[in-house]
């Protein structure tokens, strides 16, 4: 679905000037995005599989929630409508961990790019995973996966069908989640 979005330098600073997201992707131009990842009190991780008429990366297993931020959408704002669309669960903004920014340069093809500002969180998942509802035309499964399990996977992600994200965003995760206080 194409959408306005706000337009960054390579810095990450708005430029006060709008493009629809295809445009972006077209011209290379930075924007903004929401990643949030979901961790139950026993250590597991939410994965989410893309669906598989993306046009990049479909069937592959990344973030439990992401998407692009709308022109004039605050940060939170739009991590709860994801959420909300995505996964079909509600959560408070208060619930959001904010554990950075990522820039992330990928160029898929020559009319693809994606150059993009990661605003990045974690939070609890404290509904049962079986009430999760997920988004089918952007969401083909979702999973959830022990913390020793992803910490596997991060040897080799393509091998373990992840979205191929830089290793140090995968260790961020990781560390930031495993220093939570969960029951293992």
């Amino acid at each position: 679905m194409d959408e306005l979005i706000d337009i960054l330098d390579d810095e990450g600073n708005m430029t006060n000037t709008t493009a629809m997201k295809s445009e972006a992707h077209k011209n290379g131009w930075f924007h903004q995005t929401v990643h949030i990842w979901f961790y139950t009190s026993d250590g597991k991780i939410l994965m989410q599989q893309r669906g598989k008429n993306k046009d990049v990366y479909p069937l592959l297993w990344d973030v439990s929630v992401a998407g692009h931020i709308g022109a004039g959408e605050s940060i939170v704002n739009s991590a709860v409508r994801e959420i909300e669309e995505e996964i079909g669960l509600f959560i408070a903004p208060s619930e959001l961990d904010k554990i950075g920014t990522f820039k992330s340069v990928k160029n898929h093809s020559k009319i693809l790019k994606d150059y993009e500002f990661h605003h990045t969180f974690i939070a609890t998942l404290k509904l049962p995973f079986s009430e999760l509802q997920k988004q089918d035309s952007e969401v083909e499964a979702l999973k959830l996966v022990s913390i020793n399990e992803f910490s596997k996977a991060l040897k080799d992600p393509i091998a373990h069908n992840y979205v191929p994200h830089d290793i140090s965003y995968y260790e961020t995760i990781l560390k930031e989640i495993s220093n939570k206080e969960i029951n293992l």
